[in-house]
């Protein structure tokens, strides 16, 4: 396990003093990856009838998950690994950077509440900066890298399209470096990460990096924003 990996869960216990009080302070500005006012997209999948998914890697699957479980319309969002083999899908071997995967997020959503293209908005928007290559954040390394894992042809076409609106649009400083590619697999992650951001409000990794994307999602995208979290747990519950 990489220094760096391992230290995202030691983080709290390492400086639960000083460091947690300093961190609750800081505002959504100076989160490590500052949300960006986009268009939506100008092509989008078109609506379906029953419950589609989406697949995204944007750094660390916890606030990923924890942005998609504050959004209207997804029944489900599960923090997991894509990109490599089932052999090597679990935390301790993706933390060394070798194993091709990438900390991803499943969304079970239905079409009918929120469309693809609004997931896509909402990821470029609030949930990381895409045009970090291999890195969000603190998290360095291909696992933490930014990456659209499609399920279908049309979900590659609108995604492609979206990544040259906004660069033709030039609401970044740099080039997104988004990896788009089909699903070939999606592994759970282990239980203990799912509703990590819920479970652990106030740990100072969640509070300085997580924190302020469900803030800028609350205030960003309003009408897309549920004040309580559609949880892993729950759903476990009610299949």
């Amino acid at each position: 396990m990489s220094p760096r990996h391992f230290s995202r869960l030691s983080l709290c216990a390492a400086a639960i003093g000083a460091l947690a009080i300093a961190a609750v302070t800081i505002s959504p500005s100076r989160a490590a990856e500052e949300a960006v006012i986009i268009p939506p997209p100008a092509v989008d999948v078109q609506p379906a009838d029953g419950i589609q998914t989406a697949v995204l890697a944007g750094g660390c699957f916890w606030g990923v998950q924890g942005v998609y479980q504050h959004t209207a319309g997804v029944l489900n969002a599960v923090s997991g690994y894509s990109g490599g083999s089932k052999m090597t899908a679990n935390y301790t071997m993706i933390g060394t950077g070798t194993t091709g995967h990438a900390e991803s997020v499943e969304i079970k959503y239905d079409p009918k509440k929120i469309s693809y293209g609004k997931i896509l908005q909402i990821f470029f928007s609030v949930v990381h900066d895409p045009t970090q290559l291999n890195r969000q954040g603190p998290d360095v390394g291909t696992q933490y890298r930014s990456a659209i894992f499609t399920t279908n042809d049309e979900q590659k076409k609108v995604a492609e399209a979206y990544v040259a609106q906004l660069n033709a649009a030039k609401v970044y400083k740099k080039p997104i470096v988004t990896k788009i590619g089909p699903l070939q697999a999606f592994y759970a992650a282990e239980d203990y990460h799912q509703d990590y951001l819920t479970l652990h409000p106030n740990q100072p990794y969640i509070v300085f990096n997580d924190i302020p994307k469900i803030e800028n999602l609350k205030k960003i995208f309003a009408e897309n924003y549920i004040e309580k979290p559609t949880l892993v747990s729950n759903a476990k519950a009610t299949n």
